[in-house]
């Protein structure tokens, strides 16, 4: 396809995807007023203190320790512990992430900490395929979040991403925020430096991808496989499909980017049936998906983690070997 045919492609697709955010715009009123609705009478019935009652109570604790796994994920456990494995999947632009987070995110900490619980963070970015600036939000944060781990403050920058969400229709998560909030961890000024150069090199990746290598992938795919024939795709297969057919992802290969991107594909094949990933967020103990009312409130959360017996970790600590035999 000539470089005048693709442009004609993309524009016509980005005026569909504006008619589609228009229309996904008036549905969101309809959800927020029927929402706000159903909201007032759930406080109406169970009561506010009920509710509340749901909520953490906080943690001030000190925090287990967090080891950086091989697939880029990380683990916070105490040493040694023998306890139920909770995977947490989050993307940083979801706001039902951010609603667990508020809910359970010092829950977990305190399971942790108290050797009851080994937790397991798993980035993920099922947004990537949106549009900007919805995947280059989700993006960019799930990067910076994977380059905090670098330097062992993965859990404390963790809080500050959901903390900072943005509106998923404005920019946000920009490179000096990111590098600002990653100074408000107990990080060193070594480390924020080299935090810094991570994300300047993270960032122009996301803008690649987001602007011009997706958006020519998918206009590509759209012409010679056909929409109905995408959709059910994940992204890694429609990545892989590109690579076959003129549209080089090399430039992904060894960044923080294309770890996320595949470790979301990866959620996608790695339970089935009843525990089969479906979105974020998604919270499984010993490699059982809870229910939201479960997973949602501190005192499910507690529970389910309570009654479950010990659990086994499935990724190695970054840099471990595969602990074979030598002569």
């Amino acid at each position: 396809m000539g470089s005048e045919a693709r442009k004609r492609s993309r524009e016509k697709l980005r005026e569909q995807r504006e008619k589609e955010k228009r229309a996904a715009k008036r549905n969101r009123t309809l959800i927020v007023v029927g929402a706000a609705v159903a909201v007032v009478v759930l406080i109406v019935g169970i009561g506010f203190a009920i509710l509340n009652s749901d909520r953490s109570n906080g943690y001030d604790g000190p925090l287990a320790a967090q080891t950086l796994q091989d697939d880029g994920s990380v683990v916070m456990g105490e040493e040694g512990a023998s306890a139920p494995v909770v995977e947490v999947y989050a993307d940083y632009q979801c706001p039902a992430c951010r609603q667990f987070e508020l809910h359970n995110g010092d829950v977990l900490k305190q399971q942790a900490a108290e050797g009851n619980a080994i937790v397991h963070y798993r980035t993920v970015s099922i947004f990537a395929q949106q549009p900007v600036p919805t995947s280059s939000n989700s993006l960019r944060a799930a990067a910076a979040g994977r380059a905090s781990a670098d330097h062992g403050v993965f859990v404390e920058y963790n809080d500050l991403l959901f903390e900072n969400q943005p509106n998923a229709e404005n920019e946000g998560y920009t490179v000096s925020n990111l590098k600002e909030w990653f100074r408000e961890t107990d990080a060193t000024e070594e480390q924020a430096a080299e935090f810094d150069e991570r994300l300047d090199a993270e960032a122009a990746v996301v803008t690649e991808f987001t602007e011009d290598f997706l958006p020519d992938l998918t206009v590509d795919a759209t012409e010679q496989i056909g929409e109905e024939n995408i959709g059910p795709m994940v992204l890694t297969d429609l990545i892989s499909w590109g690579a076959d057919n003129g549209h080089d992802p090399s430039f992904l290969e060894g960044t923080y980017t294309g770890e996320i991107i595949d470790a979301t594909g990866t959620a996608y094949t790695r339970y089935s049936g009843e525990n089969e990933f479906r979105g974020t967020p998604s919270v499984y103990i010993n490699g059982e998906l809870l229910d939201n009312n479960t997973a949602m409130t501190a005192r499910g959360l507690k529970e389910a983690i309570a009654s479950a017996g010990d659990g086994e970790v499935d990724t190695r600590p970054m840099g471990e070997d595969d602990g074979g035999d030598t002569e």
